[in-house]
């Protein structure tokens, strides 16, 4: 394994699809004297398969790594810039996209031939069973397998390389017609057992791509699994007839019998993609490449992709390593570590991707305008502003959209500046906002009767700065700042309705009229000084209370003499079961029946100092591990009662808790329910029962869903991402009816108009992102030069100045990006 890069002379590619092929040619470009072997099982020039897309930065990359192919694949190349979408007999078009396709075969027809051209060995019609026999036969230093999806060598060393195999939902079908699309088509019908979607685009003069999806219970209900494979193209030809022109479909797949060539989509994952063997005496490393290393689903267009990339990836790795005389191990390590990353961001992306179109229904209810926004927007890679920058016109068109169908729009906001003003700001000319829409993140939003200014919240954050639960000066200057600080609505942190249910010495309470009397100083700091609301989350601790300060051991038991997490000073716990949260913390004990009653009623009382303190709304905290998540979640709670069993029994007692809560709220203002979507542990809640929570919730009067996740459990694994959360908020919001609050991860404005334009959530959290910057949402639409915010009067200079200087940024940017235009 620390072999030399210097005793690299043969290189075997198993496997002749684009990765094999390329990675061959891009050695063999470099380093002449190599021999270079790509094994494929078809005949020569033989491909299967229909047409391929890139995006317009992938060519750039493939001419960085060999210009010649690179010419030939884009003189070859369709481009095109639109996307359409075809929906309920309507139609939205949009441009500035980027794409260039090309067919499969004449793709592998260039890389074949650039092989030969430098020197490649290339052996046709030989199907490899037996990998390292392979290998001692070519004497190889170096084996790729590229073997393809259904890789034979990642299954032979499944024990090193670790492989998860996801069997998505939908079924499809790979087809091809001679009716030429001139934008990227997305076209859904409707049947009478569900929803078909299309993907076509063009790859040559003559041909394009049309690939049929639908999910697994819609492709048996119309009994196609029966169907011969005639009969099923005949299906699809008859469904998608308007968009064919009298064009047939053809399939290209005529080897396989019936329905066969219905397949779903197979999402691979490797933990590894270096396997040491020894072949012949000689440690020798197989390793993965494209589709055999991973897969990202068809919808984003990207397998292709990276599998050259991979093989760019490696190639640069080689040649990088050269001179800093690293060896092969070190070399495939630094693939292994680079590629694995990025092959991540995508797989996230086309996570996200394949599920929106597993779950069509669900976006059903949108007008044609929002259906093809979330859709465009439904990786979460590409952005509002990202939509902006490739048409701006017709972005622009569905911000007017939205604000006009937004039931709680104001009238236009006009503020002009001073006469004579700086022009970046306004000055004579027409307001900003009078030109253009309002931004999604600050469209005003109505919850019973209380109407928020925009969509922005800051997230409920634990401060650890109370004494006896009393809320002091830092807490004023905490939610003040952050209440001018352009925000809807601002949350104080998890309040314990009891001193035992605090999570720490230094988190807030309400159980008596001190802790009631300092909240309300800042309820009314917040009414008079700013436009913002302000509301408030009750909570108990549960099995995670009777912990450390947030910036001493997180999550930890207080210091005691003894060492004893139930010795002095730390108090006794209650949850749902005597399960602690970890086994350095605390047993609690299992509430009986009397324990709760007790704990309603605190909750209840707790409500009522809220009300007398003018709070405007309220949330109730059943997330993240504290007690009333642990009735929930289903690894915290083993009780054999009424509480206990299935997700019914277990929401009894929040549900209970929230129904007190509710009757004891003015009935004019919003509740909140902040929920763990998912615990990220085997055995735990998942998204399915998040939508079950959910509606239990919605029956009892809940207004909002304030969608969170995990921290229920030491045993959690998340996948962390940028707005990783935001799908659950989605699914619950378009599948439970109900509005949602998209939190995590969310750190700018882009992110918050993508999640409220596409309908994800209706209202934004943002934490980590406010104890940077309590004015984030000021700066923020300062960023979009909008106007359309309000600013405290005594800001209103610094205002002015941060807009000009923001413009002037912005000015000096697009004159950088385009030199060769004048002013």
């Amino acid at each position: 394994m620390n072999t030399p890069l210097s005793a690299l002379r043969r290189i075997l590619c198993i496997g002749g699809g684009p990765a094999g092929l390329y990675f061959g040619l891009l050695m063999k470009r470099r380093y002449p004297d190599l021999q270079v072997t790509v094994v494929e099982r078809n005949r020569p020039f033989d491909t299967f398969g229909w047409g391929v897309v890139f995006s317009d930065q992938t060519l750039q990359n493939l001419k960085r790594a060999d210009p010649e192919s690179a010419q030939q694949m884009a003189d070859a190349f369709n481009h095109w810039d639109d996307i359409e979408v075809f929906y309920k007999d309507h139609s939205v078009r949009s441009t500035g996209h980027g794409f260039i396709g090309i067919g499969r075969k004449r793709l592998l027809n260039i890389l074949q031939e650039r092989c030969l051209a430098l020197g490649v060995d290339l052996v046709f019609e030989t199907d490899v069973t037996d990998d390292q026999a392979l290998a001692q036969q070519y004497n190889a230093d170096l084996v790729i397998a590229s073997d393809g999806l259904n890789s034979r060598i990642r299954t032979r060393y499944e024990a090193t390389y670790r492989p998860d195999i996801d069997t998505r939902k939908c079924r499809f079908v790979w087809l091809g017609t001679k009716k030429t699309f001139d934008a990227f088509t997305f076209a859904f019908e409707q049947t009478e057992h569900g929803w078909f979607q299309a993907h076509a685009y063009k790859f040559d003069d003559q041909t394009s791509t049309f690939i049929v999806e639908t999910p697994e219970d819609v492709w048996q209900a119309h009994g196609i699994e029966q169907m011969s494979q005639e009969d099923g193209v005949a299906f699809c030809e008859r469904l998608f007839a308007k968009y064919l022109d009298g064009n047939p479909l053809i399939s290209n797949a005529k080897h396989l019998r019936g329905s066969a060539n219905w397949i779903r989509f197979p999402r691979v994952i490797c933990q590894t993609w270096v396997h040491w063997q020894d072949v012949a005496g000689k440690q020798t490393p197989i390793v993965l490449m494209g589709d055999a290393a991973h897969t990202a689903h068809f919808s984003i267009g990207s397998g292709t992709k990276l599998a050259l990339e991979d093989a760019i990836d490696l190639a640069d790795e080689f040649s990088g390593a050269a001179g800093r005389s690293e060896s092969m191990a070190e070399v495939l390590q630094g693939y292994e570590a680079r590629r694995s990353v990025e092959v991540l961001k995508i797989q996230n992306a086309a996570r996200n991707s394949t599920e929106w179109f597993e779950n069509v229904d669900r976006y059903t209810g949108m007008d044609i305008q929002q259906f093809a926004y979330s859709l465009l927007t439904r990786s979460q890679r590409i952005s509002h502003e990202n939509l902006r920058l490739r048409d701006p016109q017709w972005l622009e068109g569905y911000e007017a959209w939205l604000e006009a169908h937004n039931p709680h729009a104001p009238p236009l906001r006009v503020s002009l500046p001073p006469e004579g003003a700086d022009p970046a700001w306004g000055g004579p000319a027409p307001d900003r906002a009078a030109r253009h829409p309002t931004p999604p993140m600050l469209l005003p939003l109505t919850v019973r009767g209380l109407t928020l200014k925009n969509r922005i919240v800051v997230s409920p954050m634990a401060q650890y700065s109370a004494t006896d639960g009393v809320a002091g000066d830092w807490h004023l200057v905490h939610l003040g700042a952050r209440a001018l600080g352009g925000a809807a609505l601002v949350m104080v942190e998890m309040t314990s309705p009891t001193p035992e249910g605090r999570i720490t010495p230094g988190c807030t309470g309400l159980w008596n009229y001190a802790q009631e009397v300092a909240l309300r100083r800042i309820v009314d700091f917040v009414h008079s000084s700013s436009s913002a609301r302000i509301g408030i989350q009750l909570g108990h601790s549960g099995a995670k209370g009777s912990t450390q300060l947030g910036w001493e051991q997180i999550d930890e038991p207080l210091p005691s003499p003894g060492g004893r997490p139930d010795s002095s000073p730390n108090w006794p716990l209650l949850s749902a079961s005597a399960v602690p949260y970890g086994p350095q913390n605390q047993v609690p004990r299992a509430m009986t029946r009397a324990d709760m009653d007790a704990m309603t009623a605190a909750f209840v009382e707790s409500t009522r100092r809220a009300a007398a303190a003018g709070f405007d709304w309220l949330e109730l905290h059943c997330a993240h591990g504290y007690l009333l998540s642990a009735f929930i979640c289903p690894l915290t709670n083993q009780r054999t009662d009424d509480y206990g069993g299935s997700l019914e029994n277990r929401c009894r007692y929040p549900l209970e808790v929230f129904s007190a809560v509710r009757a004891a709220w003015p009935a004019d203002q919003p509740m909140s329910v902040r929920i763990s979507a998912h615990d990220w542990a085997p055995g735990g809640n998942t998204p399915d029962d998040a939508v079950a929570i959910a509606r239990l919730f919605k029956a009892a009067g809940c207004d909002v869903i304030d969608v969170s996740s995990g921290q229920t459990t030491r045993q959690a694994r998340p996948v962390y991402g940028r707005m990783y959360q935001t799908p659950f908020a989605d699914r619950v919001r378009n599948e439970a009816g109900i509005l949602t609050m998209a939190v995590g991860a969310i750190t700018e404005a882009d992110h918050a108009n993508s999640i409220i334009g596409a309908g994800r959530a209706d209202l934004c959290a943002v934490a980590r992102a406010h104890l940077a910057d309590p004015a984030w949402t000021l700066h923020e639409a300062a960023k979009l030069q909008t106007r359309a915010i309000d600013w405290p009067r005594p800001y209103e200079s610094g205002r002015d100045q941060i807009y000009r200087e923001i413009a002037r940024q912005q000015s000096l940017q697009a004159a950088q990006a385009s030199p060769g235009e004048t002013a």
